[in-house]
Order: C-alpha cells, then sequence, then structure tokens
C-alpha cells in the first residue's frame, strides 16, 4: 500500500509528489498525461528565466523520481474506500493507497464519481472545483485536493505550491507533528 497516491503529475501533482517522496513516504503518481501545462509557455516562474511547460512537467516528475515517486501513466477510473485507505482503480490495474491527493487541474469529473464535494470556480474559464479547505482536505476524510482543480489560480508557481502544502500537510498528518524539509548548501 502506498502512503499518498497523486492523480495528475502537473505543477500541483508533481509538487507534492517531491515533498511527499522526498519525506520518505511510499508515493504514487497516477497521470492520463492531458496536462494544460504540456500546452505552456512560461516566463512568469519565479527562479526560471523561460520554460516550456512539458519541459517543466518532464523536470518535476525527474526529480520526484529521484526521491522514490512511483509514476503510472493511466486514466484513474474509480477511486473507493477500502481498509484503512482507498482502491485507486484504473484503466491499467489498481492501486492502495491511505491518502490520495486530487491534482486534476481543469478536471472534477473523477472527484464528482467518487462523492467528493465541488463548488463554482471563481477563475476565469474554471466552472466547478473541488470544494477542498485551506489545507487541501475535501469532504471525503483521506481524499485532498490541490492546485487548479481546488480553486487556485491555475499559474504554474501558485498550483506547485498548493500541491507542496497539501502534501505537507499529509505527511504531518501521518508523522503526527508538523513536517519541514529545508536543504541547506553544502560547504
Amino acid at each position: 500500500m502506498y502512503e499518498i497516491a497523486i492523480i495528475g503529475a502537473g505543477p500541483a501533482g508533481g509538487s507534492a509528489a517531491i515533498f511527499a517522496a522526498k519525506s520518505g513516504k511510499k508515493t504514487l503518481v497516477l497521470d492520463n498525461d492531458q496536462s494544460v501545462t504540456k500546452r505552456a509557455w512560461l516566463e512568469n516562474h519565479y527562479g526560471v528565466s523561460e520554460i516550456a511547460g512539458p519541459d517543466l512537467v518532464d523536470i518535476g516528475k525527474k526529480q520526484a523520481a529521484k526521491f522514490g515517486a512511483e509514476f503510472v501513466t493511466g486514466k484513474v477510473t474509480n477511486i473507493e474506500k477500502a481498509g484503512e485507505g482507498f482502491k485507486i482503480e484504473t484503466d491499467e490495474g489498481s492501486y492502495e493507497a491511505q491518502h490520495v491527493i486530487l491534482a486534476t487541474g481543469l478536471s472534477v469529473e473523477l472527484a464528482q464519481k467518487i462523492g467528493v464535494n465541488t463548488k463554482d470556480g471563481v477563475e476565469p474559464r474554471i466552472k466547478t472545483i473541488v470544494d477542498a479547505d485551506s489545507s487541501g482536505k475535501t469532504n471525503v476524510a483521506g481524499i485532498w485536493a490541490a492546485g487548479t482543480v481546488a480553486g487556485v489560480s491555475m499559474h504554474t508557481i501558485i498550483t506547485a505550491g498548493d500541491g507542496a502544502k497539501v502534501a505537507i500537510n499529509i505527511i504531518s498528518a501521518i508523522n503526527g507533528e508538523r513536517y519541514v524539509d529545508h536543504d541547506v548548501i553544502k560547504s
């Protein structure tokens, strides 16, 4: 069983995967390769002069994989409660995880199918979002939401930060104390 499964590998999901895997949590990322970031050109991402969206996503996936995150390409078709966590069904097989992060970008279809509450979006062209609290929790215990689907601005720097925030909140919940990840320059 995975401790954290993330649905979506765009900036929110990828960033969540980096923090989850780096913290030592067994992390799975399920991605259908449909991220809207794959069509983006970015010149407003802090610390990067310019980058193509596909390159940003690929770099993020490599960072998460370096820390042990596992990636599976496929479409998640259902999530249901199973024991101490969830059974995640895909078009390629099924997986189990204690916590699930929905980082599905513009799509709320899966969330609605599995009983996660949604509400009207406030960002331009975002009609519906997951109803998540400020920590990322949804109405279904153990299912969290991050990024555009959770109602934050769809700018990659903001969705990436939101994914990190949600992952840190889950890691903290698992550990029973606030998790902090700070690296320092090696002398």
